[in-house]
């Protein structure tokens, strides 16, 4: 067997390790809060993850992958496609090492900042600090305050908000009637946009600036007059009593959001590497964007949905119970808070990881409770101690397993 063909295969190996890492850390985001507040059991929402994931990763993720050493690295400055192809390979192994051992540790990890923190690693040593694009590693790393601060002022208003409107009124169901419309039509509107915001859906539909806010806009106000048709005749009926009853729904809604959207953006973490080192290996040329092939992206979705089958209850277990204590509308602020930052951030350009804006959101809502809604610090500690160290901890494994297959392949290569 060539040198060419086991670096490949090693190369899909690492690729299927990231991707399985990606769900058994990622999926958390999307299915804590509803098991935590026990709106659905944990097999429920491996379930409807693993669904959700494959066809996000499958049929929305990225057909063109992004620049394939994320702008971190100017590849022209290295050159040499060999040295660059071992840089990916030891990118995806050491990434996927960390947040593995993370998702060992029960904690959240952002699966882009571990890549984009090997990537450094593999130009420190591969070029030198010449070839690193410190101002987008700066604006990388701002997403670090910048996601948990966003999401967590949006669950802390919203929670405050349906408090005042809803939860803290004599008649909460007549409460709900009045406000849950809006919140449906809200979440309609953030869930719909997202499949028409610079997806490989809105090119093929042709949609393209305010085009894309029509179908949005039309799903919305749909959903708002069912909803509130709906609750109106259920209220005088006498058979909707408890406002928390149309958070469950809308909470399983976000939830399956949430779990699409992983699954369309974070396949590009493991499969983007993976169609960069395979062009290599076909042309012997080194490209700043590669074609991503359906079949590349429904790989990546399997084996996200075998991360989360396996491995994906460890982190909902301590972000779904061990942050604050959830109900069905603590939980749906917090999905519904954590997409929007999400979205809106991707609109405006600003970079934001999805692992932070989810935990942002649970201690906003947690601090929205006061003296009830009291935070678990230690856990909390925990996480922000593993996101510190997230980008430099990959930097050095890569570092060694970049040296250690430049030594392995010298002159076979």
């Amino acid at each position: 067997m060539s040198p060419e063909v086991i670096l490949l295969t090693l190369s899909v190996v690492a690729g299927a390790y990231m991707a399985w890492n990606i769900g058994a850390n990622d999926c958390a985001n999307a299915m804590a809060s509803a098991v935590g507040a026990k709106v659905i059991t944990i097999r429920q929402a491996l379930v409807l993850a693993t669904i959700l994931t494959f066809l996000g990763a499958t049929f929305v993720g990225s057909h063109v992958s992004q620049t394939i050493l994320k702008g971190i690295i100017d590849q022209k400055a290295i050159g040499d496609p060999v040295r660059i192809w071992l840089g990916l390979l030891s990118a995806l192994f050491a990434a996927s090492l960390w947040v593995c051992l993370s998702t060992y540790k029960n904690l959240p990890v952002s699966t882009t900042h571990s890549i984009v923190g090997a990537m450094m690693g593999v130009g420190l040593v591969a070029g030198g600090p010449g070839v690193v694009h410190w101002g987008q590693l700066a604006y990388i790393f701002s997403s670090w305050i910048l996601s948990p601060i966003l999401s967590g002022m949006a669950g802390f208003l919203l929670f405050k908000f349906i408090d005042r409107t809803i939860l803290s009124r004599m008649d909460t169901a007549r409460g709900a009637v009045v406000t849950s419309p809006f919140l449906v039509a809200a979440t309609l509107f953030i869930m719909t946009l997202a499949l028409f915001l610079e997806t490989p859906l809105a090119q093929k539909l042709g949609f393209r600036g305010a085009e894309t806010l029509i179908v949005p806009g039309f799903v919305a106000i749909a959903g708002y007059f069912v909803c509130f048709g709906i609750l109106k005749h259920k209220l005088r009926q006498g058979r909707f009593t408890i406002a928390e009853q149309i958070f469950r729904y809308l909470q399983v809604m976000t939830s399956c959001y949430v779990s699409f959207g992983t699954g369309a953006n974070d396949v590009a973490n493991a499969m983007g590497p993976l169609a960069g080192i395979y062009y290599i290996y076909s042309t012997g040329l080194v490209a700043e964007k590669a074609p991503v092939p359906i079949t590349l992206l429904a790989f990546g979705g399997v084996m996200i949905c075998v991360g989360i089958c396996t491995w994906g209850h460890r982190v909902i277990e301590t972000m779904g119970s061990k942050i604050t204590e959830l109900t069905s509308v603590r939980g749906f602020t917090v999905e519904f808070s954590a997409a929007t930052v999400i979205l809106i951030a991707s609109m405006l350009g600003l970079p934001v990881s999805t692992t932070h804006a989810a935990v942002g959101a649970f201690v906003g809502v947690g601090l929205a409770r006061g003296l009830q809604g009291l935070l678990d610090l230690g856990t909390l500690a925990r996480i922000m101690v593993y996101w510190v160290i997230t980008v430099p901890v990959a930097a050095v494994t890569s570092v060694i397993i970049y040296i250690a297959l430049l030594l392995l392949f010298k002159g076979t290569l």
